[in-house]
């Protein structure tokens, strides 16, 4: 799959500029995230750079007749309906596995939004393992994964690094993409 998946990004002119670490747990972010194409490119690039990953996503992705798919390509799913608190259950699956590599959008939808959800950072800060980052850059076809560093608690601080990574960075609809930031 790997050298498809790189024969498919280069056809579509993609460039991927791999800095992550080696490391067997940590929070991979990926942003922006403002269209449906972000998920392909997502598995192009993860299988061309043969990073093993699992991925947040809706519940009803994971139902008949496709969730053996969206769980095979490493899929968790989220049923927002139930009254569970996903920043302790993904602190215990980083508790229970030996190896864990979670993406996440923190947009967590493909729409505008004003705030990033913050679920991430305390999904990170309290497992005690480091964040990467991941750009979708659309505008200059460069997706760019690292500048990995480990959440200080203080999340506005933490923010100033995020934000930095990302700057200049166009979604697929960049009238879709919010500001950087988290609620204090």
């Amino acid at each position: 799959m790997s050298w498809i998946s790189k024969f498919i990004l280069k056809i579509l002119g993609w460039k991927v500029i791999n800095d992550l670490p080696n490391e067997k747990k940590y929070m991979l972010i990926a942003a922006p995230h403002t269209s449906n194409w972000d998920f392909p490119l997502g598995l192009l690039v993860k299988f061309a750079e043969k990073v093993k990953l699992n991925y947040l996503g809706k519940g009803a992705l994971f139902d008949s007749p496709f969730g053996w798919f969206f769980r095979a390509l490493g899929g968790i799913p989220v049923y927002r309906k139930k009254r569970l608190n996903m920043v302790d259950q993904m602190v215990d699956q980083f508790n229970q596995r030996e190896h864990m590599i979670l993406a996440m959008s923190p947009e967590g939808t493909r729409s505008y939004l004003e705030y990033w959800k913050s679920g991430f950072y305390h999904i990170a800060h309290k497992a005690k393992v480091p964040i990467a980052m991941a750009t979708l850059d659309f505008g200059n076809k460069l997706v760019r994964l690292g500048n990995t560093f480990m959440p200080s608690g203080d999340i506005q601080a933490d923010m100033q690094i995020i934000r930095a990574f990302f700057e200049g960075v166009k979604g697929k609809k960049p009238q879709n993409q919010g500001p950087i930031q988290v609620k204090s």
